[in-house]
């Protein structure tokens, strides 16, 4: 009995050896595959060099000069349009006024030859009203207004004290008692200042 058990030892003792060496085998044949999977990783994980970031670098920087000179060539070609513009609104800002004012004085011109041939005094008079009617509203379509000045307020915002007067009574103190040069707004900023005596 006790050599059947030795022999069964000896079987088992050889054998283990075997098992041993078939595993080693196996892990050295898949280690070999886990290092040829993992360097393609490393591969792809390879950091860029200083040479490539400074070109990097350098591309960026020309890409931005290249959109800064655009830019400042845009607003050179602004500026000076707009300059252009102004000084056209300068030189001919005032044409279309004095195109509504010749309409005006070619009618002066008229009731000039009309007085030159002497003719009746009512329908001169009642020319030259036209004609100054005519002026005012081509004043007011272009917003000009008269200041409203006698028997008002006096207001320095409005109106220019020529000299003080004696008050007729209480109630003009303050007042503007009689216009010498009229006064107009344009959009309701003052144009020309009334020239008025205020009543002391």
């Amino acid at each position: 009995m006790s050599k059947k058990k030795q022999e069964n030892n000896n079987d088992a003792q050889v054998e283990e050896p075997v098992v041993d060496e078939q595993q080693q085998n196996v892990a050295q044949e898949e280690q070999p595959q886990e290092q040829s999977e993992e360097q393609p990783e490393e591969e792809t994980e390879k950091e860029p060099t200083s040479e490539e970031i400074i070109e990097g670098l350098k591309a960026e920087i020309e890409e931005e000069k290249k959109k800064y000179l655009f830019l400042m060539a845009d607003f050179d070609n602004f500026r000076k349009r707009t300059l252009q513009e102004k000084q056209d609104l300068v030189k001919n800002g005032g044409q279309k006024v004095l195109e509504g004012i010749l309409p005006v004085v070619d009618d002066i011109e008229r009731a000039i030859d009309a007085i030159a041939q002497g003719g009746d005094i009512d329908s001169l008079k009642e020319g030259v009203d036209l004609i100054h009617n005519k002026l005012l509203g081509f004043l007011k379509s272009n917003n000009v207004m008269p200041i409203e000045s006698t028997g008002e307020l006096f207001d320095t915002d409005f109106h220019e004290a020529v000299t003080t007067f004696p008050a007729p009574s209480e109630e003009q103190k303050g007042k503007v008692i009689d216009t010498v040069l009229k006064g107009y707004t344009i959009n309701d900023k003052v144009l020309r200042h009334a020239k008025v005596v205020v009543g002391q």
